[in-house]
């Protein structure tokens, strides 16, 4: 039987976010981490892993044949980041794939977009469908058929209920429990912890 070989790829950003997103990439088994890029080379390495440019690198870097990246910025108070980050690389031709941990349990019949992150110990139920460019974290549960819109985070042990509607560049914190057949609205900012029983119009923060 012949092996699979892995495909080679680069982490943008080497902040709090970007361990556990190295930790999911090697999780998966199909990726050689070759290098970081940071928006300052300030340091020649992380945990052995060498950074090999900054941002405005990134050209170069996909010329020299590096055609997967994945981006391992966070998103709690502000999404600009991470969302300024996908669209560059799109831009220049990188592919940036989803990241799905063997430790999570992914329906066959959900739809995960591009660039979005599924972590360790996530449930995603039958016929949920996640936008671009979203992290979906350790140990959430997304019910039957949610809609997660692009550049959203759900962040550590949420429970999201089905046919819940999250509009995009929206921040769910920590634990929080979103009831069935609500709707969130765009670019909001959940607290963690919140019991969320009726919906929430756009650009709402709930500390």
């Amino acid at each position: 039987m012949k092996l699979k070989s892995k495909k080679n790829i680069i982490i943008i950003g080497v902040g709090g976010h970007f361990v556990s997103t190295l930790n999911l990439i090697l999780s998966t088994n199909e990726y050689n981490v070759v290098g970081l890029v940071d928006s300052k080379k300030s340091k020649k390495d992380f945990f052995g892993y060498p950074v090999i440019g900054t941002d405005k690198d990134l050209p170069q870097i996909f010329k020299s044949g590096i055609k997967f990246c994945s981006i391992g910025i966070g998103q709690i108070k502000n999404p600009e980041p991470r969302i300024k980050t996908f669209n560059l690389l799109k831009k220049i031709g990188f592919i940036v794939p989803s990241l799905i941990s063997k430790n999570s349990d992914c329906s066959k019949i959900s739809k995960i977009g591009e660039g979005t992150n599924i972590f360790s110990n996530t449930f995603i139920n039958a016929n949920v469908i996640i936008g671009n460019n979203c992290i979906i974290n350790t140990g959430s549960i997304i019910e039957h058929e949610t809609n997660i819109s692009d550049n959203c985070h759900i962040s550590t042990g949420c429970i999201i209920n089905g046919q819940v509607k999250i509009g995009k560049n929206t921040f769910i914190g920590s634990g929080t429990v979103i009831k069935n057949n609500t709707e969130i609205g765009n670019n909001c900012i959940i607290g963690m912890g919140k019991i969320i029983k009726k919906s929430i119009k756009k650009n709402v923060i709930l500390k």
